[in-house]
């Protein structure tokens, strides 16, 4: 998953508080170390149409896979130290590609950021299902409390420590390990969990179906530039300390990946329908036994772990491009507990609607991963070939030839994955990744026309003689405390607010004439009929008609709820007159609330 955490990443802090190489392959490598568990799967899945022949590719898909994981960390090494700053592929595009691609950058973060939580839970809940089989037919359920769960969790302020996760990667690194270690010491294999040995068919094998199995794999290089987002949160020296990490990722990755890839071929498994592949393998090395259980909780999770990264690393995303004024504002502001709750919001229920769509079924899910994943790859590293060649650094030729080569490696996985993979579900993210872009544009002409409009000219001006006083209307039901709290409100922005009341069809004024006039005397008063057949509209109309001229302001007053069940009871009226009269007028609407004070028994009314 790319870009996780290092936008957020503080910049500042006590070396205490920083990362080293381990905490930060902990903290920041979920993703990539978590992906083994399905990186193999989507694989084996391809390769199994072909039979015994088909699997015993498994092992050199594998090995190009691992070449390419070796240029991806020898490129990543080159933008941690381009851009110590962190940020990425977002970074490196705003900077050397222009506003276009990193729009297009950020898009595929985002789409990212959301499969890695719907992928990394139906991972998890598969490997919870081949332990216990009987939870099987409630994936789906599992699969949506265990996000509501991590949601709820962080709309809450937990944070996460790079140190808390640890011992969770520890555990997971050493179970897969040890599988390998076990698995190549045996002979045969300790127990076929599931039965899940390679078919006597055998198909011919052609570069359509090698080269789908590749980029069916790639899945599992998710959150190889995780680390160069977060080059600030290391200790000093950080870029040395990054790229050690980054450096040890690609190991660790590469090493397991191809160790599991050995053992499929030498324990001939196939898939098994409710059983991961993962699953098998652990059984084949360790039996059924503790080992098995430890493997098996362990990749819950670490899963679990991986899908909570995205919470922090999402919702910071979105934060940076509302500042950049390409999402909506709301999702830069923060809660009493420090947590961006539209952002965190957004996250879960579009990951909960990947899982339902997918029916929690993680190798659904799969192939939608690698697309944004390696647009995010090529965009980073065409972005640092136009890097070198504008510094031309000692060295920038190789560098800028590495970089180049990283980027036509990812582009043709990104157009061979959305190719081999549309008719399976890519064609949802060749869909989202334009529009995400084309929202971001919108949003961001609108705030650029909306900075126009507020812009001053250059002439000066003197507040003084802007223009006349407004006329100032207060739209009135009755004579109440509401009323004159309203009034003296508009007073604030006129000496001399008009009433205004709605009259329906046949309703007699003569009694409210005289109760206003016995309260109010000083207060001029305005009644119209009920033209449209709602309050709304006919004073819009009124305003159009009878006031064009004037320059209008509109105070409209209502109760703030005092409770929750309060908030059942009253009317939206006072939200109805104000939309009606946006839409419909050209006055200036000003809504006020005001709250019952329980503690009053006279019930009077404060702001």
């Amino acid at each position: 998953m790319i870009g996780h955490q290092g936008l957020g990443a503080s910049r500042s802090g006590s070396a205490r508080t920083k990362l080293s190489v381990a905490t930060g392959l902990a903290g920041l490598s979920l993703d990539a170390m978590a992906s083994v568990s399905y990186g193999p799967e989507a694989i084996v899945l391809v390769l199994a149409v072909a039979g015994g022949a088909g699997l015993g590719f498994t092992l050199p898909v594998t090995l190009a896979i691992a070449a390419l994981l070796t240029v991806l960390v020898a490129s990543y090494r080159q933008v941690i130290a381009a851009f110590p700053n962190g940020g990425g592929a977002y970074a490196v595009a705003r900077k050397r590609l222009g506003r276009r691609s990193s729009l297009t950058a950020a898009a595929s973060l985002i789409i990212d950021y959301v499969l890695n939580v719907a992928v990394s839970i139906a991972a998890g809940v598969a490997a919870l299902t081949s332990a216990f089989p009987a939870l099987l037919p409630y994936t789906v359920w599992i699969a949506l409390t265990i996000l509501a769960g991590i949601t709820a969790l962080n709309l809450r302020g937990i944070a996460d420590s790079a140190r808390a996760f640890m011992i969770p990667t520890i555990v997971f690194v050493a179970g897969i390990f040890t599988v390998i270690v076990a698995g190549l010491l045996r002979s045969e294999p300790a127990s076929t969990a599931g039965g899940g040995m390679i078919s006597d068919h055998a198909q011919t094998i052609g570069i359509v179906v090698l080269l789908k199995a590749f980029s069916s794999g790639c899945a599992a290089l998710t959150g190889v530039e995780a680390i160069a987002n977060a080059v600030p949160s290391f200790k000093t020296p950080r870029v040395v300390n990054a790229q050690r990490a980054e450096v040890a990722l690609g190991v660790l990755l590469g090493t397991m990946l191809i160790g599991l890839a050995v053992l499929i071929e030498k324990f001939s498994l196939a898939p098994v329908e409710g059983t991961t592949v993962l699953s098998q393998l652990t059984a084949a090395s360790l039996c059924d036994g503790a080992g098995y259980y430890v493997v098996q909780f362990a990749t819950v999770v670490l899963l679990a772990l991986a899908a909570n990264t995205s919470y922090g690393g999402l919702p910071t995303l979105m934060r940076i491009l509302a500042d950049d004024n390409v999402l909506p504002h709301r999702f830069a502001r923060k809660t009493s507990r420090d947590v961006y709750r539209y952002g965190v919001l957004t996250l879960g229920i579009a990951a909960g609607v990947l899982l339902i769509g997918a029916g929690g079924n993680m190798n659904a899910l799969v192939p939608l991963f690698a697309i944004g994943v390696f647009v995010g790859f090529t965009l980073a590293q065409v972005g640092m070939v136009r890097h070198w060649r504008a510094e031309r650094t000692p060295g920038w030729t190789w560098r800028a030839a590495l970089n180049g080569t990283g980027a036509l490696l990812t582009a043709v996985v990104a157009l061979a994955t959305a190719a081999m993979k549309f008719t399976e579900g890519a064609w949802l993210i060749v869909i989202a990744l334009p529009l995400l872009v084309a929202g971001m544009q919108r949003v961001r002409a609108a705030y650029e026309h909306l900075g126009d409009r507020l812009t001053l000219g250059p002439d000066r001006v003197d507040p003084r003689i802007i223009g006349s006083r407004p006329t100032v209307l207060v739209p009135v039901s009755g004579v109440t405390e509401l009323s004159r709290m309203a009034l003296s409100a508009a007073v604030t922005m006129t000496p001399a607010p008009v009433a205004i009341r709605v009259c329906h069809a046949g309703e007699s004024t003569a009694d409210f004439t005289r109760q206003w006039q016995a309260r109010y005397p000083y207060t001029e008063l305005i009644l119209i009929e009920d033209t449209d057949n709602s309050v709304a509209l006919s004073l819009a109309r009124y305003i159009r008609t009878d006031l064009a001229a004037d320059r209008v302001s509109v105070v409209v007053a209502t109760i703030e709820p005092a409770t929750r069940w309060h908030r059942l009871l009253p009317t939206h009226r006072a939200d109805e007159i104000a939309h009606a009269l946006r839409k419909h007028s050209d006055a200036m609407v000003c809504q006020i609330a005001f709250r019952i004070d329980p503690a009053r028994r006279d019930l009077s009314l404060r702001a």
